[in-house]
């Protein structure tokens, strides 16, 4: 198939897993032990509330009925209303979603970056102590815990050195900017306010580090693998003898078709970052819907939860469609229409 019809055939597929995940969130929420209309106006609630809010939600209806009327609410953009903040569960993620996005953001900007940088160093200095370095550090990503990592940093840059602050999105007695997308360091550069932009990128910094660090290295490693395999083929060779500059061979013809692995690996490293974010958010008191996630599953705020885990369903699957446009594009075979 050619490009596009791959593109549409992706974005068909996950529609059908964007369902299928809908059903499994519906089934889990009302299995759960414990009344749903109990948990959410509390032990104290009378028996006439909790029937004018089980036939408010349609919890006295079959479950298929059920998950019609819940289907099409979500739709909609309503998810219900939470038991933990008493608001809607949609003005609850609009609120803390973009503190979450804006960690995603660089910490997406330092994986590829980095991967990108020390990747390509390592496969230059193969068999060398850089190399091993990056192996070690690769190693260690797989075997060491996100939380773990995040904790030293803090340990380090809050209590040691102190150079760079570490809680919460502003330091104590700056302002928020006015809100336009959520993102501080945007929402400060576009209403003329550089100096909270800066504080926000700092406090950016090392949770960023922290969510990013464990997979850069192992997209990294793997990335240098792929450059060092593809190195040893006739047409670069060829290259080399025209006297192509060796630049030239590395950034365009090595390190485009070794990316691919990589960048498959990369996107669901990126794509589980939201995910992964909920320790990182609680360690460094960052305000964002990983956190607000993990509040709800920890007081069974089923509308909430419900919420949290579509919106990283949705996430998920867009981040996978545009890993897979990304790998279309570095393999002439799927644009070409030799991919599946």
């Amino acid at each position: 198939m050619n490009l596009k019809k791959f593109i549409i055939h992706r974005i068909l597929l996950s529609i059908v897993v964007l369902f299928g995940l809908s059903i499994v969130i519906f089934t889990i929420a009302r299995i759960v032990p414990g009344d749903p209309a109990r948990m959410a106006l509390g032990a104290t609630a009378t028996q006439e509330a909790l029937e004018n809010f089980r036939a408010e939600n349609h919890l006295n209806e079959p479950l298929p009925v059920q998950y019609v009327y819940w289907l099409t609410g979500v739709l909609c953009g309503d998810f219900g209303k939470s038991t933990v903040t008493n608001r809607a569960v949609a003005k609850d993620i609009l609120q803390f979603l973009p503190a979450t996005f804006e960690i995603v953001i660089f910490s997406t900007i330092l994986m590829i970056a980095g991967t990108i940088g020390i990747g390509k160093l390592a496969a230059k200095h193969k068999n060398t102590a850089i190399d091993g370095i990056v192996r070690v550090f690769s190693y260690a990503g797989v075997a060491m815990p996100g939380f773990v990592v995040a904790i030293l940093l803090l340990l380090l840059f809050g209590y040691v050195w102190k150079i760079i602050p570490v809680f919460g999105r502003l330091s104590f007695g700056i302002d928020a900017p006015k809100q336009i997308t959520g993102l501080y360091v945007l929402d400060g550069l576009l209403t003329g306010k550089p100096a909270v932009s800066w504080n926000a990128l700092l406090h950016i910094l090392i949770p960023a580090v922290a969510l990013a660090l464990g997979g850069m290295f192992q997209d990294a490693r793997l990335l240098r693998n792929a450059m060092v395999e593809n190195s040893s083929k006739d047409y670069l060779a060829a290259m080399k003898g025209y006297g192509v500059p060796e630049k030239l061979i590395t950034d365009r013809y090595l390190l485009k078709p070794s990316l691919i692995p990589a960048v498959s690996c990369m996107g669901m490293d990126i794509a589980a970052l939201m995910g992964n974010a909920f320790l990182i958010e609680t360690i460094f008191s960052w305000p964002g819907i990983s956190k607000y996630g993990l509040t709800a599953m920890l007081s069974k705020d089923l509308n909430a939860i419900s919420g949290v885990i579509m919106v990283f369903g949705l996430v998920f699957v867009v981040v996978n469609i545009i890993v897979d446009i990304i790998v279309a594009y570095l393999d002439p075979r799927i644009r070409l229409g030799g991919g599946n």
